[in-house]
């Protein structure tokens, strides 16, 4: 598995944790840090399975040859990307014959509904046919709309074969740190994730496209 703009290592190490050999490209030197310091407190095995690559995700094929990967992993990336098309296309480059593509990005179909969600209705009626929004540093950051993405997908040969949506609910309550409480929000947010026409509306989308 590649994981593109792996961040500090979380996803990654919970796939190695599972067995699968991931190899992960980073460029931010804090977060680095912070994966190579999460993977040396791991156990040999796991630790082995895990390869950190420090590099912009734009430049897989500088350090990766075609079709290296049965998973790509790109989530939480594309809205920070001024060219999200190129960065797909040599994504898809990287996916061997059956390979996977999965993505993770901010739903541009339904951006007004996190302010409307938190009562801030001027920020919800800006929101309405919106391609950008402010994160959490107050950064401006792009969206993405579904059919587009789709489209992108099967003009990189890997055409969309599932998606998800990605906190329909927890935008609008706090999250529990765990226990019963946290299992019931997360089976809450799978049926949701997965059910019209809740997923259209949720925060996130998960798309999933396939190599033939």
């Amino acid at each position: 598995m590649l994981d593109v703009g792996m961040g500090r290592g979380t996803q990654a190490l919970r796939l190695a944790r599972g067995g699968h050999e991931v190899t992960g490209v980073e460029r931010e030197p804090e977060h680095l840090a912070a994966v190579r310091a999460a993977a040396a407190a791991e156990p040999e095995g796991i630790r082995s399975r895990m390869r950190v690559v420090e590099g912009d995700g734009r430049d897989t094929g500088v350090h990766f040859l075609p079709g290296s990967f049965d998973v790509v992993l790109c989530h939480g990336v594309l809205m920070h990307v001024e060219e999200p098309d190129a960065l797909l296309a040599g994504l898809g480059r990287m996916l061997a014959p059956g390979g996977l593509l999965s993505v993770v990005v901010r739903n541009a179909d339904a951006l007004a509904m996190r302010p409307g969600l938190r009562g801030d209705w001027g920020g919800a009626l800006a929101a309405f046919g919106a391609h950008t929004y402010r994160d959490e540093a107050g950064g401006e950051v792009r969206a993405h709309r579904l059919d587009a993405l789709s489209q992108a997908l099967a003009g990189i040969a890997a055409p969309l074969v599932a998606w998800y949506g990605v906190r329909v609910f927890s935008e609008a309550t706090e999250i529990p740190e765990a226990g019963a409480a946290l299992d019931a929000l997360l089976a809450a947010e799978e049926r949701a994730g997965r059910t019209e026409p809740y997923r259209r509306v949720a925060s996130m989308l998960h798309l999933c496209g396939g190599r033939d």
